[in-house]
């Protein structure tokens, strides 16, 4: 060989071998870092279930890891053609070994005879995912066969008395059932659990229950009836043309049963007058504006009548009704006394908020109103509304944000008293944004010291104990709020019930290490991240840098993950699915289980998730894309 390229070769030789050195020796002190801080650690150690420790170790050991910028030792790890410790969530020291002793050997150095020093390090490469997927078995039982992650369902108050529909739900594909313990009763959550239960034995099919505390949850308080107005409009064409009539149902006012079918408006009438209609009789009135309009009937059941109109009325209650009778000869005539509109639920009163408006939130639990002016247009009061927890009034500061209804009315606190919270309107639609009764509010910059279970929390806390496989713990902010359930279920005997804590706040996503070290004293645990408030209040432009964030620390943790909020919601509403949502329903692969919530279509919602779920998961397994065989 030419003396030129023996050199040549040599001296690549010497830089490749100075190289893997320098890795080496970074590797090492990384290494040692990592098992240093596990060491000092010993009493977050102590406290966890038995079960977790080695899952805790391998969480202080990739926080120890991100915590500093890898990416430099990611550039030479690549370029020495060796793991970049990019999928290393379940096993970051035996990754870290495994590449220590590639390079050991290549140097041609003795591997260290010393044993292991650490929890992850004895369990081996493997015990990650076994770990994780022994976690998620015990929480959300064993997976269907043809699909490895599970479909959990929110249930409507009307699935109580409506087993058919349940049952669909469990042949299609829903291995968990959630109940909101916000909404509805203990007697139509018992109901709900009886019918999944009957379900589950009638189809043979599994389905664990996940019951979620209402927690402290910060809503807008009623708002003041508005008249009691009732408003139809048929459809019309881009040339005011009628398309189709407004389908009016009309019934006696001591019968007061629902439409047999959909309604664009319905209203009573008085005492009998019904009694004397025909079906082809026509119905005239002044309406609620003085403008003359009238109903064709077209039809009866039972007591009531269907009617159509072809013009636009507003009718409010004691409005005269006249009956005019049109025989096969063709001239109408009037029949009879008049007839009057029978009493009219009041709607809320509207309030309307634009950019630039102020609003008073207020301790008082009054009905809110909309904005009070004189005659002369001058605003005398800005529009006002209650809210659900007055703890807020001494929590809050002017300058900091207040977010309304998924932030979809946005504003600054302006003035704060023992009383009011003075906000200035910053988001809304041009046109203008409704106010509504019982709708969320954040407020992400300010620091609200809650208790992490409600009164209400507590006493529901017995009949989950009771009769659910899950606990979800809503609006989680600090570690006292997990201590404080697994406090109340060691009291109630039910330590050992699962516990899902729900990342939904921005408090919660800051402290998201502390909150998973507390939870995993607790024997079955999970986490879900609920993507609605926590967009609202960390800004939607952040959710899918935070959503990885939160499945890269609980695939360390060994904890399954719910993902939730808003999954296919386009497809269980109407019917029809965006394509951002089938992508977004996509992702949901790289979690254990993804939640869907009720809607009209929800069959629909499952069946397609199923699909996608059992179609991605040869594609994907959490961060590490599968290389299965391609079509072409």
């Amino acid at each position: 060989m030419n003396p030129s390229r023996k050199d040549k070769i040599s001296t690549s030789r010497r830089g490749r071998n100075d190289a893997y050195a320098d890795l080496l020796q970074e590797l090492t002190v990384l290494h040692q870092d990592l098992t240093t801080l596990e060491s000092e650690s010993g009493e977050t150690l102590r406290k966890v279930d038995a079960r977790h420790r080695v899952s805790v170790a391998n969480l202080i050991h990739y926080l120890g890891l991100r915590r500093r910028d890898v990416r430099p030792l990611q550039e030479k790890l690549a370029a020495a053609g060796l793991s970049s410790m990019g999928r290393a969530e379940s096993h970051v020291l035996s990754n870290l070994d495994a590449i220590i002793m590639l390079l050991q050997r290549a140097l041609g150095k003795q591997q260290s005879q010393q044993g292991y020093s650490s929890l992850t390090e004895s369990a081996g490469a493997g015990a990650g995912p076994a770990l994780l997927e022994t976690n998620t078995n015990t929480l959300l039982g064993k997976p269907p066969l043809q699909r490895r992650v599970r479909i959990m369902v929110t249930l409507p108050g009307d699935a109580a008395d409506d087993y058919s529909l349940i049952k669909e739900m469990l042949l299609q594909g829903m291995d968990c059932a959630r109940i909101n313990c916000a909404h509805d009763d203990i007697a139509i959550w018992t109901r709900m659990i009886r019918q999944i239960k009957r379900a589950r034995r009638e189809t043979g099919r599994h389905c664990r229950i996940l019951m979620d505390l209402g927690g402290p949850k910060l809503r807008t308080g009623e708002i003041a009836p508005g008249p009691a107005v009732l408003k139809w409009r048929p459809k019309r064409d881009a040339y005011g043309k009628v398309t189709e009539p407004a389908r009016i149902w009309v019934y006696p006012q001591d019968d007061a049963s629902s439409s047999p079918s959909h309604a664009h408006a319905c209203f009573p009438v008085k005492g009998d007058w019904l009694a004397q209609v025909t079906a082809r009789d026509r119905i005239e009135f002044n309406d609620a504006r003085g403008a003359l309009r009238s109903l064709q009937l077209t039809g009866q059941v039972g007591t009531g009548y269907w009617a159509e109109s072809t013009q636009t009325a507003y009718i409010k209650s004691g409005l005269k009704l006249y009956l005019l009778r049109v025989p096969v000869s063709g001239h109408p005539r009037g029949t009879g006394y008049a007839g009057e509109v029978g009493t009219l639920p009041q709607a809320p009163e509207t309030i309307l908020l634009h950019k630039g408006d102020s609003l008073i939130i207020t301790r008082n639990p009054a009905s809110g109103l909309p904005p009070q002016f004189d005659e002369n247009g001058r605003l005398l009061r800005p529009a006002s509304i209650a809210c659900s927890l007055p703890e807020i009034f001494t929590a809050v500061n002017p300058g900091e944000r207040i977010l309304i209804d998924d932030g979809r009315i946005g504003g600054v606190i302006r003035g704060v008293n023992p009383g009011e919270i003075l906000v200035e309107i910053t988001q809304a639609r041009d046109s203008g944004e409704k106010l509504l009764a019982d709708k969320g509010i954040n407020l992400p910059d300010s620091h609200l010291d809650l208790n992490g279970l409600t009164g209400q929390d507590i006493i529901d806390l017995e009949f989950i104990a009771r009769h659910a496989d899950m606990v979800g713990l809503s609006f989680a902010r600090r570690p006292a709020d997990i201590e404080l359930l697994q406090q109340h279920l060691k009291r109630l005997g039910a330590d050992k019930l699962g516990i899902v804590i729900k990342i939904e706040t921005r408090a919660a996503f800051e402290q998201l290490p502390e909150l998973m070290f507390t939870l995993l004293a607790s024997p079955v645990i999970g986490v879900m991240i609920a993507r609605g408030d926590l967009a609202v209040e960390c800004g939607y432009e952040r959710l899918a840098e935070l959503q990885e964030e939160i499945l890269w620390l609980a695939e360390a943790a060994h904890l399954p993950v719910i993902w939730a909020t808003q999954v296919l919601e386009g497809l269980a509403k109407t019917g029809k699915p965006s394509r951002a949502e089938v992508t977004d329903a996509a992702m949901g692969e790289r979690a254990e289980c993804v939640m869907l919530n009720k809607g009209p279509h929800i069959i629909e919602a499952i069946q397609m998730l199923d699909n996608i779920l059992q179609r991605m998961q040869a594609h994907q397994w959490k961060k590490r894309s599968l290389l299965r065989r391609l079509h072409w």
